[in-house]
């Protein structure tokens, strides 16, 4: 009796897991970071709904076609629009092991920004975590700082008090076995 319950909660657990699978295969979706990319700009495509691990992405817009990676119905890869292209809508063609996938981009014209009001590079340092280390480093002469006479003579202290408590650490040993 206890082997049949077991077989049946086995396959009650094998049609669970597998369920989301079968229903995320039945159709899938692109998506394309930047959505509007200028030529020579480089793409991520994510897909979902593939049910393998590896898939391809073609499109006339591509310099190469994509190789996308991942798992769980969900893939990824990176490639780069033809930078000789001209401004329009262009088919993507995602096969995956078990179906084809297709999806559209829209290339702007070179220098097409979505965002006017954001600079092109960096004005600043960064303040990434550490406090605002960054700024502080900056504006430091980095030449003047490094050990110093205090900094030799704690190292030199250390090290002195290890040898001694490795020599009294021998000496204790040596005692207690004879």
């Amino acid at each position: 009796m206890g082997s049949l319950r077991l077989t049946l909660c086995t396959a009650v657990l094998a049609v669970a897991v597998l369920t989301p699978v079968a229903q995320a295969a039945d159709g899938g979706s692109v998506s394309v970071t930047p959505s509007s990319p200028a030529p020579g700009a480089d793409l991520t495509l994510r897909v979902t709904g593939c049910a393998g691990k590896t898939a391809t992405a073609a499109s006339a817009a591509f310099v190469a076609d994509a190789r996308l990676t991942g798992s769980g119905g969900s893939l990824a890869g990176e490639t780069r629009v033809r930078s000789s292209i001209g401004p329009g809508s262009y088919d993507v063609k995602i096969t995956c092991a078990d179906f084809q996938v297709k999806g559209r981009i829209t290339v702007v014209a070179k220098g097409g920004r979505t965002d006017p009001s954001a600079p092109a590079s960096p004005t600043a340092p960064v303040d990434a975590g550490g406090g605002g280390t960054a700024t502080h480093f900056s504006a430091m002469d980095t030449r003047s700082a490094g050990p110093g006479a205090g900094h030799a003579v704690t190292g030199l202290v250390l090290a002195g008090v290890a040898a001694v408590a490795v020599v009294l650490r021998g000496s204790r040993r040596s005692r207690g076995r004879s």
